[in-house]
């Protein structure tokens, strides 16, 4: 039984299990404070009953961080802050014993270096603000997915070693492959489009990426976890556009439904669920509105991509303009993307950028399907033998078809205006940490 289960137990014998989070040895009473992941709850021992000798000296020996399974019957106590329950204990087993003193206190983190709670990540995750910070991103993920199962979506696991890379534009680790070299995916982009070359019609994947880029910023990681979406039959990119702010819509009026309030008092932030299409503009007419209406300017040749503090004043633009956190950017120039981009008939990519709270989360685009084309557009990229496998997915059929991916680290960073994604990943990987 959970500790949030057992107000539904009064006057009952329950059995429960967790961390020592307090203890409290007063002259005439031991109070010992019980800690899971569903909430705590107070044991109380009296100890002048003769039949409490042995738990009285259980608790005398007690550390805090020990765990412990009880027994014993739930009581209505009104003055207990924590819900207005206490267990009177008729038998406590210590499961577990904390041999030491803690390397920091998790519950005031404000004096404690972020690498040092890294460093003993195991105990930094104890907090109650780590805990509902994970439920709250598995939630997310949860009706993500929801929202996708409901849609007609057939959930794939891909391969994570490579025999080649899996996009352009970013740099791979290299591993050693019994008498050869495999690389660990960038991306599951390939095999997404491959299961749709395959008849699948829609398919997702929630898995681990890797990209070898050095980059020490508070939204890049060497590993993430990343949400990938990919479907048949559209019509354009317009398509994948709304099939993404649907799915968002979809889970974040979940998220909020369960835990609005608490991201509220905990986090300081809120959740601010998407009414209608999200809006979208052009990359150029972006630069020109961020130019005219709050003086910011950048030189002709870097407006082919937003800049870092564009994508900032994005989330002004969006609230300005549009009265929304979210903005579909629109109309990049082909070179920057990847070569599976489908781009129109003036070499304009069919693509986009989503912006939400001044960050990027998403790119999406359709997909090149036309062997022809598609073989064109990795020749101009230099692509030749590595990508020849890929290639070979279109040459007998595929549907039209595009997709986006999210990472699932960056959108909770955002979601609870956490500063950094080291902070929402279980265990960080950066250019300088491999450990624990």
């Amino acid at each position: 039984m959970t500790i949030s289960e057992v107000k539904n137990h009064f006057d009952e014998e329950v059995e429960i299990s967790g961390f020592v989070d307090e203890i409290r040895n007063l002259k005439w009473v031991q109070f010992v404070v019980l800690r899971d992941h569903t909430g705590k709850v107070q044991i109380t021992i009296e100890k002048s009953e003769e039949a409490n000798k042995e738990l009285v000296e259980i608790v005398d020996n007690l550390t805090v961080e020990s765990t412990l399974k009880v027994t014993g019957k739930v009581m209505d106590a009104p003055k207990v802050k924590m819900g207005g329950v206490e267990i009177i204990p008729s038998k406590i087993d210590v499961t577990s014993r904390n041999m030491g003193e803690l390397p920091f206190n998790y519950k005031d983190i404000s004096t404690v270096n972020l690498d040092t709670r890294l460093d003993y990540r195991y105990i930094d995750l104890r907090s109650d603000k780590n805990i509902l910070m994970f439920q709250i991103q598995s939630t997310l993920v949860r009706y993500m997915r929801e929202y996708l199962y409901n849609n007609g979506f057939t959930e794939i696991h891909t391969p994570k070693l490579l025999g080649a890379a899996s996009e352009s534009g970013s740099e791979v680790f290299e591993v050693k492959y019994f008498d050869r070299k495999a690389y660990l995916a960038q991306s599951p982009q390939f095999y997404k489009q491959m299961a749709l070359a395959s008849g699948f019609g829609k398919v997702f994947e929630v898995a681990p990426c890797f990209r070898a880029e050095n980059s020490n910023t508070s939204r890049h990681a060497t590993e993430f976890t990343s949400f990938d979406v990919e479907f048949a039959y559209i019509n354009d990119f317009n398509d994948v556009m709304n099939l993404e702010a649907e799915m968002l819509t979809y889970a974040f009026s979940k998220v909020s439904e369960l835990y609005g309030d608490k991201i509220k008092e905990v986090f300081d932030s809120e959740i601010i669920v998407p009414k209608g299409e999200f809006p979208k503009m052009r990359l150029a007419d972006i630069y020109k509105e961020l130019e005219e209406r709050y003086g910011y300017k950048v030189e002709e040749s870097d407006k082919n991509d937003l800049t870092t503090e564009a994508e900032r004043l994005c989330y002004k633009l969006a609230q300005d303009k549009f009265d929304s956190e979210f903005l579909f950017v629109v109309d990049f120039p082909a070179e920057k993307r990847a070569f599976y981009h489908m781009r129109d008939e003036n070499g304009i990519l069919q693509g986009y950028d989503l912006i939400w709270r001044g960050v990027e989360i998403t790119t999406g685009a359709q997909r090149e399907h036309r062997y022809e084309e598609i073989v064109k557009s990795a020749k101009e990229k230099g692509l030749g033998e590595d990508v020849k496998f890929y290639l070979d997915f279109f040459k007998h059929g595929c549907p039209p078809h595009g997709g986006f991916a999210i990472g699932v680290d960056r959108l909770t960073m955002l979601l609870l205006n956490i500063p950094s994604v080291k902070e929402t990943e279980f265990l960080f990987r950066g250019p300088n940490r491999l450990a624990p």
